[in-house]
């Protein structure tokens, strides 16, 4: 499994060129292995089962239980699932590219809000907001300044 970093840097590398099925493909396995570091966080074993066709929702399914706060991203995940079914089903359509940006943009949600709730375990609560690192991070910086 890669790091966190390391998934960031693979969605960031993405490009629709030469194969969109390849790029989705990319975006779809760095999305599971984002899941993965949470359930792992947990204490668990990342599953392998797939839910309505696709591993990256079983996945949350099991990242949600025993916390509901995780539910925050499950319309993340769906949408994922949703935009690589667009991209892979329909690769000819006028808009694929997009459908494959739109896809990165939401698998970098993902990873967003998973990493961000790794350091504030109550972030996603009431949404999907990081108000809870961005406060983190602004008091580390007033501390800096102060010093």
């Amino acid at each position: 499994m890669r790091s966190l970093a390391e998934l960031e840097y693979a969605l960031e590398a993405v490009t629709a060129d030469p194969d969109l099925h390849a790029a989705a493909d990319e975006i779809l396995k760095v999305s599971e292995e984002v899941l993965e570091h949470w359930i792992v966080a947990k204490g668990d074993d990342p599953t392998y089962d797939t839910r309505e066709g696709f591993r990256l929702l079983a996945l949350h399914r099991q990242g949600a239980k025993g916390d509901p706060s995780f539910n925050a991203c499950r319309e993340t995940c769906r949408e994922i699932a949703y935009h690589f079914n667009l991209v892979t089903l329909q690769p000819d359509h006028a808009e694929t590219t997009d459908r494959l940006a739109m896809m990165k943009m939401i698998s970098n949600h993902l990873y967003l809000f998973v990493s961000g709730k790794m350091q504030v375990a109550a972030l996603g609560e009431f949404c999907c907001s990081s108000r809870p690192v961005r406060q983190a991070t602004d008091v580390d910086t007033q501390l800096t300044k102060e010093a």
